[in-house]
Parts: structure tokens; sequence; C-alpha cells
């Protein structure tokens, strides 16, 4: 472990691992990924391009082997942070990205829904009107996360059926109405609102890029990308599980049909393979098959800590009861395990 990894899983103990009931539960930890971007895992300043990626998809992954909401809430993060990097509007770059790295803004995603229209699984739910200097948005968009009054957020809107633009919004613009989304199975302490715009107009300063369609290939790999390691954390931490019960009733888990080793070296395989993409260069097409096989095996993982775990394991408030619910949410996340399907598919 270098000293970065250790200073992250020290954070982690300290900040984080306190935390976990109280986040499961619906707290928000706003404060710790401030204090993320403070210690600087989120710049890019002076690094080349596979580096800070590499580091910050070690982030998601340590954060999620704690609290996969959490890991959550920086892959939320992160998106919004590669809208920015990637946008060819600098006015908005030179505003904005220094204070999404530092953490002193925060900021979410917001293309759930465009995702699913490029997929050809749903329409678009904003619309947008150009005007003298910009957009009136209209629409509303079920479910956004990590965010907060302070917050921005991308999403993309329909011109016409030639346009489509993306658009970096404050949850402080007027006409926007922001309904809490609670009583799910997990990730209640994600900051996970529906999103209502009454003639929301976007300023052209705010434009992450005029031509959405384009844009969404260049966004989408790190998109994708920085998803995989919510998987990767949640099957340590699930692997670690299995590991504290092998002695326990005598050892009689030996005889599950269901072992840790194989997916151990699933694992160590999806590791080495996107580590190899991240220093490579980030393809589309290679990572829906790594980001399918992630979720399946997380799913595995957390059901083999359950059978492992036995009664302990069965209770509401046990460490696997909450990682079940994490990876029930990782297989529903945009691209979810159906839309993953239909994308290797097609």
């Amino acid at each position: 472990m270098t000293n970065i990894q250790q200073r992250l899983t020290d954070l982690f103990e300290k900040e984080l691992k306190p935390q976990v009931r109280s986040i499961d539960a619906g707290f928000y930890p706003k404060e710790l990924l401030t204090r993320l971007g403070e210690e600087g895992y989120f710049s890019s300043e002076g690094a080349a391009s596979s580096a800070y990626l590499q580091r910050e998809l070690d982030v998601v992954a340590e954060a999620s082997r704690f609290c996969m909401t959490t890991g959550f809430l920086i892959w939320c993060h992160l998106a919004a942070l590669t809208y920015m990097r990637k946008s060819e509007n600098d006015k908005l770059k030179k505003r904005m990205l220094s204070r999404l790295e530092s953490g002193s803004t925060l900021a979410g995603t917001g293309l759930s829904n465009p995702m699913k229209y490029y997929a050809g699984l749903e329409t678009l739910h904003l619309q947008a009107a150009k005007v003298d200097g910009g957009y009136v948005v209209n629409g509303t968009l079920p479910s956004v996360s990590n965010l907060d009054q302070t917050h921005w957020f991308g999403a993309i809107a329909e011109v016409n059926a030639d346009q489509r633009v993306m658009l970096f919004v404050s949850c402080a613009a007027d006409g926007l109405t922001r309904k809490a989304k609670t009583n799910y199975l997990g990730i209640n302490g994600s900051g996970t609102y529906a999103c209502h715009f009454d003639d929301v107009f976007i300023s052209e300063e705010d434009v992450l890029a005029e031509d959405a369609d384009s844009f969404i290939k260049q966004i989408r790999p790190d998109f994708l990308a920085y998803q995989i390691p919510l998987g990767f954390g949640v099957t340590k931490a699930a692997l670690a599980s299995i590991e504290r019960y092998r002695s326990r009733q005598g050892g009689c888990n030996q005889f599950l049909p269901l072992q840790p080793e194989a997916i151990q070296a699933e694992l160590e395989e999806l590791q080495t393979e996107v580590a190899q993409l991240a220093s490579r260069g980030l393809r589309w097409d290679a990572l829906l098959p790594l980001r399918k096989r992630t979720a399946t095996l997380t799913i595995e993982a957390v059901h083999t800590a359950m059978l492992h775990g036995g009664g302990a394991a069965y209770l509401s408030n046990s460490p696997e009861a909450r990682r079940l619910r994490e990876a029930y949410f990782l297989v529903n996340l945009t691209p979810t395990i159906k839309h993953l399907e239909k994308m290797l598919t097609v």
C-alpha cells in the first residue's frame, strides 16, 4: 500500500467508518466530500489524465469498502468533474473547475435520463428554448443525487429534433424546485432529489456543450469507469466479512457451495483490466462488459457473505445486510443490468 493509499484508508477509518450507520439511515456526509477535495484527491493539476483517473478510481473503491453510499456520492461528483474537464466552454471551466476539484463546490450527475435516452430506453424529460443569453428549461428529472442548496449538477435538454444541449445547473436557480427522495432500500444518505424545472433560465455561461449528442460520447467512458470501483469496494468488504466467519461453528462454512477464492480471482482480474484501460485510455465498448461483470460479481459476493454470516448477517443493521442493499442499488444504477444487456446485445 502506498503512502497516499494509507492516508486515504486512515481518513476513512477516522471520518467515515463512525458515520456509516447514520449515512445508511439518511445522513448526507457533505463534510467528508469537501475534505477529500481539500486534501487533493480530486485534483488534476500537474498530473497526467491516467494518473488522476487511477487515483480517483481508487478513492471510489476505498470509500465503497466502508460505505457504498459514500462511494456513490464521490462517483456523482467525479462525473460532474468529468463534464467540466471535457467542456469546451473555457469561461465556465475557468470559473468552476478549481472549485469542484478543491471540494469548495460539490456537484451531481443529472444524466440518468439522458443516458437512457441515448440507449433508446426513454425520451428526454427536459425541454429547452433558446432565448437571449441562454436557455429556458422546463420538465422534471425524477432522480438526481449528491445535491444540496449550494450544489450544481449536469443536465441535458432537447431544444428541437436536431439539437440537445448540456447544461450546468445550480440548485439555487430560480424556478428549480427539489423534492427529497427517501425510503429506498439503501443509499438514503445520498442527497437524492426529484428536480422540477419551471422556466429555469440557464445562462450561456453555464452551457457545458451546445452539441450534447457529440459531448455525451466524450464523457460516457469516464462516467462508466468511475462506477466500476463501487463494486470493487463492496466486494472487498464482503470477502473480509467471509474471512471473519471462516472459523465459526467448527468451520462448517467450508461446506457451502459458494467460497471466496473464485470471487477473489475474478475481482483481481477485473481490477487489472480496469487499471490497464485507465493507463491506455478508456473505451466505452471495453468498459461495458467490465461494468456488467463487476455488478454480477458484487451480487455474488454479498450473497456469499450473507450465507457465511448466517444468523448474524440476517440482522437488519448488520454490515452484510447493508452491503446486500448496496449491491442491489449497483445493479439498478444507470446503466442498469438490463440497460447493459441491451447495449451489449444490440
